[in-house]
């Protein structure tokens, strides 16, 4: 095995453990996102008849969610109040607001296991806000479900959706192992490479989501992660370059 797919950004730091397995095992990893996040249009975002300031506090489960909120309000001229209130699912997303309003803690709550399940309690605190949650377009009822269970006042509007990278022919040829950490990775597999065929190609994955799809699709599942022994994907790349040195 020579060169490997990693379907992700290309790490910022040197230190990432990719690097490390690459010049250890002598492979040529190539990072290539399958998938890119984008807003949806403002005239589709007004077709969803949400109005953002009938609202007093923001929740973002996602830097993404940030990003594109701040972006689309800015392409609607929509000027947020410095009253809004923002309940973010963790520190580090709170922390990230910072890129486009001043941190006050007095304004900005985060839950604590980075989950909606940690943010929720805190959101009772705050009955009496209303609350507005900018979502992917692809999305499940959790947050519906919960916060109607708490008796929450909330809106949810799609703000953000995921779409295919497309790649000049010939770009994603030539690889001896693909690796994929989400459904989405693959619909944007099928997409670049309408007529492909794995061969000998390997397909790692991260996640049952993605195994799922990549099963569904008809492909064969060459590596798995999270393992008990392998509870991250450059663990298991590690486990199975050995063990094919061997």
């Amino acid at each position: 095995m020579t060169k490997i797919l990693v379907s992700q950004p290309k790490p910022a730091s040197d230190k990432s453990p990719y690097f490390d397995i690459a010049r250890k095992y002598n492979v040529t990893i190539d990072f290539k996102q399958f998938i890119k996040v984008e807003s949806v249009s403002s005239k589709e975002f007004r077709q969803q008849k949400v109005t953002i300031l009938d609202h007093t506090a923001i929740v973002f489960t996602s830097r993404h969610a940030i990003d594109h909120f701040f972006g689309l309000c800015a392409e609607l001229r929509v000027t947020i109040p410095e009253t809004m209130k923002y309940f973010c699912v963790s520190e580090t997303i709170a922390l990230y607001i910072q890129k486009y309003v001043q941190y006050r803690k007095r304004k900005i709550f985060f839950g604590d296991n980075g989950k909606i399940e940690g943010l929720v309690p805190i959101m009772v605190k705050h009955k009496t806000e209303k609350y507005f949650v900018p979502l992917s377009s692809v999305h499940t009822d959790e947050i519906t479900q919960l916060f109607d269970a708490n008796n929450l006042q909330h809106t949810e509007a799609v703000m953000y959706r995921t779409v295919s990278h497309i790649y000049e022919p010939g770009e994603l040829e030539g690889y001896d192992m693909m690796i994929f950490f989400s459904p989405a990775g693959i619909v944007s597999l099928k997409e670049n490479l309408p007529n492909f065929e794995q061969g000998d190609t390997k397909i790692a994955c991260f996640g049952p989501a993605t195994a799922a799809a990549i099963k569904e699709e008809g492909l064969r599942l060459d590596l798995e992660a999270p393992t008990a022994e392998a509870p991250s994907m450059t663990m298991a790349l590690e486990q199975y370059l050995a063990k094919m040195n061997k």
